[in-house]
């Protein structure tokens, strides 16, 4: 018997781009690592330093060169009215509205932190908050529009 009769052979074909719900999906998970990680290093009691890749322009030469900048995470969570810790959910610089008038999440302290955002990130790759993040996108997008 040949090793390639013991595989499951299909016709499959790569797509070209993704879906943008995924696509939005993607970057709003990126930004929830990103979250998840500030959260973690603030509970060990050190400073988190990402860092990013930005291009520069040299006004002597005209050249362009690739630089590593520091890259700036703000805190999703706030204390709230009441004293107690509120995480929100932010798709660049709007608020998602997690349930209808509801955007943020109340904790009962700083140790709950981490285990809600990690909640959020597999609610956001399961896609159950495709329909906010559609409106929300829409909304941002209506701006750009002469």
């Amino acid at each position: 018997m040949s090793a390639l009769a013991t595989l499951k052979l299909i016709c499959s074909k790569r797509s070209k781009s993704l879906p943008p719900a995924v696509m939005r999906r993607n970057k709003l998970l990126v930004k929830l690592a990103d979250q998840i990680a500030l959260a973690q290093a603030q509970a060990e009691g050190r400073t988190l330093s990402l860092t990013r890749q930005r291009s520069i322009k040299d006004v002597s030469t005209g050249e362009r060169r690739d630089v590593t900048v520091p890259k700036r995470v703000r805190e999703w969570w706030f204390a709230g009215d009441t004293g107690k810790l509120n995480v929100t959910l932010k798709y660049g610089s709007k608020q998602l509205d997690l349930a209808r008038g509801k955007n943020a999440i109340e904790l009962g302290g700083r140790e709950e932190l981490v285990p809600v955002l990690q909640k959020l990130k597999v609610a956001v790759e399961a896609g159950e908050l495709d329909a906010q993040i559609e409106a929300v996108s829409g909304a941002m997008r209506s701006r750009f529009v002469k």
